[in-house]
Order: structure tokens, then sequence, then C-alpha cells
């Protein structure tokens, strides 16, 4: 039995790759599904987009699964799902049949986003838990540079489809890790009784309250790096970079980040100033966006980009555990979630249709830098209505 906490999260760390390769795999492929499927640039936002817009709708109906039977369940239902919606895209004879793939696939990632969250505040509990949720959260971008830096290049030498069916690949590879090697924490309960279900379901007026804006920052976190890293490469296409080396360039970024987040944790949970913290990787994060924007050197934005962008993920995914009982933890995940995806859903469209009416291949990486900035609107609505009540504060 693994009951070391950082095994645990190792697991957590290499299963979770495949999201965010899966979720690159779209923009990795753009210049040949545009062509292939006749897209305008706002419907290739709708189909990455479509891979977080199911979470409106599903994240809470997920949380209460993960009460009812266990998150190692549904890690396994989440990662089946991405798979089976892999296929569906990859084989996709037009949009339409792409979209339901995709969405599918966005299924099965939230499924597997609530169960991994779940999972690292329970092994976590009171330890390091803005380091452990960085780790986490590390996985995302490292699967979303490995996709930018093999998934383009794997559709020029044979064709989209085959690099869609590289996430395929490496859902079912996550999978099989999940199923034999993931163990539960000694004190997790993995069915809760029926009483204790209907306990975390009823969350008060201001839980609910703190889980949605918490869920606010965490979406415009997300959606302006999902932002970027979609749309950055057609600048420097657009400057007459071939696809392949615009790629390479902008997945430093993400790559960055492999260090920056673990370490940005780390440094939050010691010197115990998450807020200040997250405000200023956040303002140092949007000017790296609006340099890329604007200046040369885009490869050093983005190493620095990646850079500065450390210490806010894991602080913001601390929110909720440091506020919240762990038993109300799963539902109160479900309505974060569903901000999230509702967010990042709508930022991919909206940005390809300020490229659409723009003709300005940098205005989506403007629309990130705004997204940045109101990360740290969100964080300081979630402090005030935190201080009007009773619920302790975790900064």
């Amino acid at each position: 039995m693994m009951h070391n906490r950082w095994l645990i999260l190792a697991v957590v760390f290499l299963a979770r790759i495949s999201m965010g390769f899966q979720f690159q795999s779209v923009a990795s492929v753009a210049p040949f599904i545009v062509e292939d499927l006749s897209l305008s640039y706002a419907q290739l936002g709708w189909l990455i987009g479509l891979f977080s817009l199911p979470g409106v709708l599903a994240a809470v109906p997920g949380g209460i699964l993960g009460l009812r039977f266990g998150e190692r369940r549904v890690a396994v239902l989440g990662l089946a799902l991405m798979a089976a919606g892999g296929l569906v895209t990859a084989w996709g004879p037009d949009f339409l049949v792409a979209s339901v793939g995709r969405t599918v696939s966005g299924v099965g990632a939230i499924l597997l986003n609530l169960a991994f969250s779940k999972i690292v505040a329970d092994w976590f509990a009171e330890r390091e838990i803005a380091t452990a949720m960085g780790v986490m959260l590390t996985a995302w971008p490292v699967g979303m540079a490995l996709g930018l830096i093999s998934i383009g290049v794997v559709a020029q030498n044979n064709s989209w489809r085959r690099g869609m069916e590289l996430t395929v690949l490496v859902a079912l590879l996550s999978l099989l890790l999940v199923v034999l090697l993931y163990r539960d924490p000694p004190s997790a309960n993995r069915r809760p009784s029926e009483g204790a279900a209907h306990s975390g379901f009823w969350l008060s007026r201001v839980e609910w309250k703190l889980a949605l804006i918490a869920g606010l920052a965490w979406a415009a976190l997300n959606a302006a790096l999902f932002v970027f890293v979609s749309f950055a490469p057609g600048v420097l296409i657009a400057g007459g970079v071939s696809v392949g080396p615009a790629g390479v360039v902008v997945s430093l970024a993400l790559w960055t980040t492999l260090v920056s987040m673990p370490l940005g944790g780390y440094l939050a949970d010691r010197v115990k100033r998450r807020d200040r913290l997250i405000v200023l990787s956040s303002l140092a994060a949007a000017g790296c966006m609006g340099a890329y924007a604007t200046l040369p050197m885009p490869w050093l934005w983005c190493v620095l980009g990646g850079l500065v962008l450390g210490p806010a993920p894991g602080g913001i995914m601390a929110l909720l555990p440091g506020t919240l009982r762990p038993d109300r933890l799963s539902i109160a995940f479900g309505i974060y979630y569903s901000v999230l995806y509702a967010g990042v859903a709508v930022a991919q469209p909206l940005a390809g249709f300020f490229l659409d009416i723009s003709g300005h291949p940098a205005m989506p990486v403007w629309f990130a830098a705004v997204l940045m900035l109101l990360v740290i609107v969100s964080l300081a609505v979630f402090r005030r209505v935190q201080k009007s009540t009773s619920v302790p504060a975790s900064a």
C-alpha cells in the first residue's frame, strides 16, 4: 500500500499531464484542422473551448459522484472518457463530430480535475497544501508544453488526425497508472454515508459565495494562460515563423512553470503572505504578456512570464481548503470548477472573435493580459466576503 503522500502526488502529477496534452491538441494542429474542416477562427476557438464548456453543468454532479463513489473511481471514469472523446475528435469528418468528441473529452477532464483536487486536499490537509497544489497544477502546463512540441510535429509529418490519436494513447497510459498505483488516504471513506453526502451538499450562502468567487479567480488565471498559449504562436507565424518553431517558443512559458509553480507554492506555505504573492504574480504575468505582444525577443517574455506566474496558482487553489471544512470540499470544488470551465469556454471563442474582427494576431494576447488582472479583483472580493463573516482567513 502506498501511504506516502508524495508518492501519491507523483501519480496525480503524471496522470494529470494527459489533461493539458489533450487540451492543447486542437491549438497545436490549428492550421491543418482549419484547412481540412474549413473552420473560421471563431469556430477554432469554440472547438478549443469545448474542452471546458461541459464543466458549467457537469462539475457539481461530478463533485457529488466523488462524494458517493470515491475519487479514484471518478478519476478512472474521467480518463476513459478522455480517451473515447479523443478518438471521436481524431476520426470526425466535420466540425460537428469533432465538437462532440471534444465535449466528451471535456467531461472526462472535468471529472479528473475534480477528483485530483480533492485527492490532493485530502492527502495534504493542513500540510504543505499550497506546495502540493502547485506541484499538481504544474502537470497541466507540462502537458500543454509537451503538446506544443510534439502534436504539431506529428501533424506536419503525417496528419492532424494522427496528432489527435497521440492524445488518446497518453490518456490510456494515465488510466493504467491510476489503476495500478493510486491508493486512497488511510483516513478516507471510499463511500461516505448518505447522511455525510447530504451534509456536504448543503453549503451555506457564504460558502457558495466563496466557492463562486474563488472559481472566478481561478477561471481568470486559467483563461489567460490558455488564450495566450493557444493564440500567441499566431503572432510569430504572422511574422514568418513556421508552426513548429513558433510552438516551441511559446512552450517556454509552460516549461518554466515546471519549476516556478512548485517553488511558488512552497514560498506561499513558508512566508504566509499568499495574497501578496498572488497579486504580484498576476501583475507581472500580465506585463509579460503585454511585452510579448509588442516588444522583440518573444522567447524572453515567455520565459519570464512562466517564472513570475509561479506563486499565483497554488495560492488560489489553497483558498477553499483553507476556509471550508473537508466534508464541504467536494461540492465546493464542483462549484469552483463550474465557474472555471464557464470562464475558459467563453474566453477561447471570444479571443478568436477579437482576432477575426481586428485582423491583428496580437489582439488575443492583449485579451489574456486583461484576464490576468481580473485575478486580483477576484481575490479582493473573496477577502471582503470572508472578512464580513466568521469564516477564518487563510492568507
